[in-house]
């Protein structure tokens, strides 16, 4: 598939964890973008002998200014992940995709309760959509956001969820780590047994599920044995 590019601008490089930064772009007021909540772009990078395309989801909520953010981890043999961090900061042109691209979309009308399930840099859709339905006040019901990681530090945006479920009574928030971490008290393991546990009454939802293959791949696969039907089940995959 042909895309189309535009010259962007790099406007803010902020590490967020050992292996994650997120890097704030804006695009040129001639142009003009727009993508909803879940939709990806795609970066034409100088990576192989001349360009390639990698994609990479938005991770802010739609605004006017032609801004908008990406989270993304430092892959050890991603070449694309590599150049983005050896090469671009604050100032550095990028091509972009002209159009935002992806099916990963909320319910136009959301009338049933809401579970985002997520590893990693997985947590992009998820941030983009749970501030474009606050800011927007968007009608909706309960949601829940299980977000599996390694390590506390491992942990993104975290103070942003915890402020958001404190302003938001029908938010829950629940990060869970799979690795062993004294100081730690919430929940261990992964989170397939949050999910297990928190809806084994089959109350009625939508499931989104982002992350690694295996982990969408279990969850599907388990919320489907728990009852849920397929078209109430959305995922994405990064890897």
């Amino acid at each position: 598939m042909a895309y189309e590019f535009h010259g962007c601008k790099i406007t803010d490089v902020q590490q967020l964890s050992e292996h994650v930064r997120s890097f704030k772009i804006h695009v040129p007021e001639s142009k003009v973008f727009s993508f909803k909540p879940g939709q990806f772009v795609m970066l034409h990078l100088p990576i192989e002998k001349s360009f390639a395309n990698r994609a990479y989801t938005i991770a802010s909520a739609p605004t006017s200014d032609n801004n908008f953010e990406l989270v993304i981890s430092l892959k050890p043999k991603g070449k694309g992940t590599h150049f983005l961090w050896d090469h671009t900061l604050p100032g550095s042109e990028i091509l972009v995709s002209r159009n935002a691209l992806g099916k990963f979309l909320l319910p136009e009308i959301i009338d049933r309760d809401l579970c985002f399930i997520c590893t990693g840099t997985g947590i992009a859709p998820f941030r983009s959509m749970l501030n474009h339905i606050f800011q927007k006040n968007i009608p909706h019901k309960k949601i829940t956001l299980i977000f599996g990681n390694r390590f506390v530090q491992d942990i993104l945006y975290r103070k942003e969820f915890e402020n958001m479920e404190k302003a938001h009574p029908e938010f829950t928030f629940i990060p869970v780590l799979s690795r062993e971490n004294p100081e730690w008290k919430g929940r261990n393991g992964y989170v397939h047994a949050v999910y297990m546990d928190i809806f084994k009454h089959k109350p009625d939802m939508y499931f989104y599920i982002c992350g690694w293959s295996e982990m969408t791949r279990e969850a599907r696969q388990h919320l489907q044995e728990m009852g849920y039907e397929k078209n109430y089940i959305r995922f994405e995959r990064y890897d």
